[in-house]
């Protein structure tokens, strides 16, 4: 099988396992969590507490669902491409890794918002009164982070011209 194929079809079992974590994770909440007083991990510290968000990150731009299709397409798009452009190489990995996490974390969300009309949250740091969120927010978040740091610090311009060449695969 083609190596290209490969990378896509990897990306997309992973990101499908991952996207159902987070449904699965989501559904218990809703089952244990809604209408319910919060479940408390560590007290005034960590807690879980069902939230129905309409909105983005820390609940802006509350109902605009068709901003939030647009996005996610983006991502999808996006994810596609470097997945089918980037080389097979081990240094790509923890790109790889990356970009599948991001694309977990707008598929889980979106999968929400089409089926209910909002994001179901239910992580909350009680001790900073952080936003509540939920396992998808928490792979966009991290896998966004170390995006930005394995764009600043591990790999060059060289590294990422891959995705800009013509027919150069590997």
């Amino acid at each position: 099988m083609n190596q290209k194929i490969k990378a896509v079809l990897g990306f997309l079992v992973s990101g499908a396992v991952l996207t159902a974590i987070d449904q699965w994770t989501k559904s218990l909440a809703v089952a244990g969590l809604k209408g319910k007083e919060p479940f408390v991990i560590w007290k005034d510290v960590f807690e879980l507490l069902y939230s129905e968000n309409r909105g983005a990150a820390f609940g802006v731009l509350q109902g605009k669902h068709g901003f939030f299709f647009l996005v996610a397409a983006c991502v999808f798009v996006a994810a596609l491409y470097v997945t089918w452009k980037l080389p097979n190489e081990k240094k790509f990995v923890p790109l790889r890794i990356c970009v599948t996490l991001i694309t977990a974390g707008a598929a889980g969300n979106l999968i929400d918002r089409v089926a209910q009309g909002y994001v179901v949250d239910f992580l909350y740091f009680i001790l900073i009164d952080f936003p509540i969120f939920n396992v998808a927010d928490c792979y966009v978040t991290v896998a966004t982070a170390v995006l930005l740091i394995l764009l600043m610090k591990v790999y060059s311009d060289e590294d990422l011209a891959v995705l800009w060449q013509k027919r150069k695969e590997s």
